[in-house]
Formats: structure tokens, sequence, C-alpha cells
């Protein structure tokens, strides 16, 4: 006899709570390991090969999709990557606008330079490549960038963050959130060194909450899983035609999970666990759940980081057993690397199309499972 939804949930309330957290500390087999860092290695080693003269990978006027690759090396502290994540470093910093931003202006374009995406990447790349010594009044002043895109007006978009501050109209979705989110709370400690007499820089981290918290389904299958944004929703991918999609998707309830966390949420919350609910529900490395193959190294980014900082070794599935995700993980980017070290999409939607960016993803979330 099958059980019905409400007493799938009331189950699921007792597995969440007695297993998530079971096992902090979890390790890699030993085989794994040794894969997960050789796949690592020749990952780097094909972002060495392929970095521009100037520094950058990739389409030179989004500076974030190189600030990706900057991270991961400065993640993975490999005394080969030292000299292309100097130049790195460099071309990131020739990007910075007066107005504080790391970004490159593009007129007329739809979306402008995305000031605030490319901002929140740098700002972060930059802090975690040693930036509070060593620029520290660029970080300073990225801060003060983004928490000026913040939204501040009554109504849907109030306390979340959109692509660019200069856009003529109100716009924000939760992925942009995420990484506005992630930049302040992990370069939170730059703060400390702001020169006396200046006000310290933050968002309003109570309005960026009630974003955050107002982007969850909360009845039905649904419940715990995130959306993208309020509006209207985006086109299809022609090639999920005839495919189940899902308004909540994997990659958007990874970035909930993690935006919460940011938040100052607490496991406890029933919000959080009714998240884990969902990512129990719809676990699985082969696609990004929802969107096929659409946004999946950015998916099994945030997968890693949300669970990592969460400290959830055992993720817990529906059907009463649980998944150690870094080893699932680890095996399954292992398996998709190509021969020259590179990842690759072959749904370009989200630009995953470009092996630089779904290589840096791939090797963002290496970094993670290798801890």
């Amino acid at each position: 006899m099958r059980m019905c939804y409400t007493e799938r949930m009331k189950r699921w309330v007792i597995i969440v709570g007695m297993v998530v957290f079971a096992f902090p500390g979890w390790a890699l087999t030993e085989a794994t390991r040794a894969q997960a860092q050789a796949s690592l290695e020749k990952g780097f080693e094909y972002l060495r090969k392929t970095q521009s003269a100037d520094g950058s990978w990739s389409d030179r006027r989004f500076p974030g999709l190189s600030a990706l690759a900057l991270w991961a090396m400065a993640n993975a502290q490999l005394p080969a990557n030292a000299e292309a994540a100097a130049k790195a470093e460099a071309y990131i910093l020739s990007c910075a606008q007066p107005d504080g931003g790391l970004y490159v202006p593009i007129p007329g374009r739809r979306g402008g330079g995305l000031g605030n995406y490319n901002t929140c990447l740098c700002l972060t790349a930059l802090h975690a490549a040693g930036g509070k010594t060593k620029h520290l009044q660029v970080l300073l002043a990225a801060r003060a960038y983004v928490a000026s895109t913040q939204i501040e007006t009554e109504g849907l978009h109030e306390g979340g963050f959109g692509y660019d501050k200069t856009s003529p109209r109100a716009y924000t979705d939760l992925n942009n959130t995420l990484y506005a989110i992630d930049a302040m709370r992990l370069t939170e400690d730059v703060e400390e060194a702001r020169p006396a007499g200046q006000k310290k820089v933050d968002i309003n981290w109570d309005a960026a909450k009630k974003y955050v918290l107002s982007m969850q389904e909360q009845e039905g299958e649904a419940a715990g899983g995130f959306v993208y944004n309020r509006e209207v929703p985006r086109r299809t991918d022609p090639a999920m035609a005839g495919k189940s999609t899902l308004r909540t998707h994997g990659s958007m309830t990874y970035a909930g999970l993690l935006a919460m966390l940011h938040c100052k949420l607490t496991r406890e919350d029933p919000r959080v666990r009714s998240t884990y609910q969902w990512l129990g529900r719809h676990w699985t490395l082969s696609e990004n759940p929802g969107q096929g193959n659409q946004g999946l190294f950015f998916y099994y980014d945030i997968l890693a980081r949300a669970l990592d900082a969460a400290g959830v070794s055992l993720l817990p599935l529906e059907n009463g057993t649980s998944v150690d995700w870094r080893e699932a993980l680890a095996k399954e980017l292992v398996a998709r690397q190509m021969g020259d070290g590179s990842w690759i999409n072959a749904s370009n939607r989200f630009w995953e199309g470009d092996p630089a960016l779904s290589t840096s993803y791939a090797l963002l979330t290496l970094t993670v499972v290798l801890r």
C-alpha cells in the first residue's frame, strides 16, 4: 500500500533528523581520492595551457568567468598554478571600475556588463587568493558596489540582487542573489581592515533572507525546493521537449540551501529540513534535476559547496538509504573528464559549452570534495 504524501513527510522528518548530520568528516576512499587528485591536476594543466596572454579565459568582457578559475586555483594551492593565478589576478584587477565594481561596461547590451554577477565572483576569487593583504582597497570598493546593488524597493524584488545595478527595470533572481550573499559572507572579514572613520559596509541581511525564503515552495511535492525567480517562467530549451520539467530544480535548491545558511538559518530550522527532503527526493548526478543537462557543472559546484557548508556527510534519500555525496561526486567528475583534462557540457544554455567555464566549475567542485 502506498503511503500518502503526509505520511511520507512525517517519515522524512525522522530520517533527516537522525541521519543527515550523523557522520561529520566522512572521507573519500583511498582509491577515489587518488583518482580525484589526478583529475584535479590534469584539469588545472588544461587551464594553464588555455589561458590567454592577458590572464583571462573565455570572453574577456566577463571577468567573472576567469574569476571562477582563479577561485579554484586559490582553493587548490598547487605550486604549478602560481604563475597562471598571478596573471589572472592582474587581469581581474584591470577590470576595476570607478564605482568599485569589477566588470567591463558593455553599453547597449541587455544586462550591460553583468556588473553584479562579475563583481561578486571577482571579489570572492581575489579574497580567496589572498586579496585581503594584497588588494585591500579593491576588495573594500567591490563590497560597497555589491551592497549598492541590493534592491530596496518594496515588492517582489525587495532584498534580492540582479545582474546589473544600472538596469532600467527592477530585476532579481535567486542565482544572482546567491552569488551576492556568498561574496558578502565569504569576504566579511575584510571590513575589519576598513580605515578608521569609514562606515563598515554590509547588505541588509534580513531583507536578503526574506527574499531567499520567498523563492522556496511550501506545499505539495515541490515543498522545500527553490525556484529561480517569481516572474514569468523562463523560456524552455528545445532539448527538453517532451521531458518532465520542474518549477523547482536542483541547482536552485542547493543555491537556496547555501543562501539560507549564509543568512544564519540553522540546520534545525524547518525550512532547511524541508530543503533536505526535496534534495533527497530528487538526488541524482546524471542531470540537474528538472533541468536536464542545463547548468550541470554549476549544479555540481553548488551541490558540493552547499552540503559542505551545511556539514552534511551522508544525504538521506527518500527510500530510507543515504548517499556519500563526496564519493559519488568525485567518481562522476572523474568519469566525465575529457582526454585533454577539460570538462564540457553538451548543453550551452548557460554557457557551459565553453570548456573553460565547465572546467572551472568542475575544479571548484573537486577542491571541495578533496578537503
